[in-house]
């Protein structure tokens, strides 16, 4: 039988700039080898410095990357870490009224230096997690997730294995760290001021202390990669509009087979035929499609697939659409 035991310390002074946080956890609870240290970013952030007077909107600007998605006043951005939050993940509770708190700079770091300074002050080999509130697509509420982590695996990766009927695992990645974050806000609580957390019972995730591991930021998708680069309403305003800078996020060019197959359920056409241009350079087709196809719906629809729209010239049935492959 496995067992496993979260606690939260109570008794936690409040954080400010320049606390050594490493020397209030060790002194408010017991740690042994193969603990795994769950902080919240905000203590962290606290520490290092990273609240400021102001109002969310105040800084959303620096943080964020792109805006991903907008419905009302929120906001859902791609921030500076890579993460997908709601106003790139500042803050503005459990702080002095007027104030924010931003994310801490690099959390994986922050993660790393807790680990080194508990291990210095304990001796003992830990894990450290550093999390913070997100949502979710398609679910209700939100949950804690992992945005530092240092001595951890982060993910299992059971591909290559067989489960108990024999059939051989393929993508599965538990994403270990997160649900360690999850598991840590049962007992930490948002109103509590717990904001620490220890989880006892999977030193099996527990590296040496000479290994820090990948940290929390490996378990980010990069750009191009996410199947929901844009929420609904942008990925149309953006492939309408067609900019350069906007075209990562759709990712790589899909096939030819499934291009012809978009723009055929955009255009009733009869006919879509495609022909490689026999000339040096990328490689460039011409889709001749019959009838009179909305020229704006076929340009916009090349740029969410990852096609380039070189340009239009007259067809035998109705026009030739040039179209290459883009790198993102």
């Amino acid at each position: 039988m496995r067992h496993l035991e979260v606690s939260a310390p109570d008794g936690l002074p409040e954080i400010s700039t320049g606390s050594d946080l490493a020397a209030l956890i060790a002194a408010s609870t017991p740690l042994i080898d193969g603990d795994i240290v769950v902080v919240t970013s905000k203590v962290v952030s606290k520490a290092e410095g990273r609240v400021r007077p102001g109002e969310r909107d105040d800084a959303l600007a620096e943080e964020t990357v792109r805006v991903v998605a907008r419905r009302g006043p929120t906001v859902i951005v791609r921030n500076r870490l890579g993460l997908t939050m709601a106003a790139a993940g500042i803050d503005a509770s459990n702080v002095e009224a007027g104030s924010i708190v931003l994310l801490p700079l690099d959390p994986d770091a922050s993660a790393r230096a807790l680990r080194a300074r508990l291990h210095e002050l304990t001796g003992t080999t830990l894990g450290v997690v550093v999390t913070d509130t997100a949502g979710r697509a398609w679910r209700e509420g939100q949950t804690d997730i992992a945005v530092g982590a240092a001595g951890l695996r982060v993910a299992e990766d059971f591909a290559g294995r067989v489960d108990a009927y024999g059939n051989d695992l393929v993508v599965t990645l538990p994403a270990v760290a997160d649900e360690i974050a999850g598991a840590a806000d049962l007992v930490q609580g948002k109103l509590g001021g717990r904001p620490v957390a220890v989880v006892r019972g999977r030193a099996d995730l527990v590296l040496r202390i000479v290994d820090d591991g990948p940290g929390a930021g490996s378990l980010i998708r990069p750009e191009g990669s996410d199947l929901f680069g844009y929420g609904a309403r942008e990925a149309v305003i953006r492939a309408l509009a067609g900019a350069p800078e906007d075209r990562q996020p759709f990712g790589q060019p899909v096939e030819l087979t499934e291009l012809l197959a978009a723009i055929g359920r955009v255009h009733a056409s009869s006919r879509i035929a495609a022909t490689l241009r026999d000339e040096a350079g990328p490689a460039a087709y011409d889709l001749e499609i019959g009838g009179l196809p909305e020229r704006t719906a076929v340009a916009a629809l090349c740029f969410a697939h990852g096609w380039r729209l070189l340009g239009w010239q007259p067809g035998e049935s109705g026009v030739v659409a040039r179209v290459s492959p883009s790198t993102p």
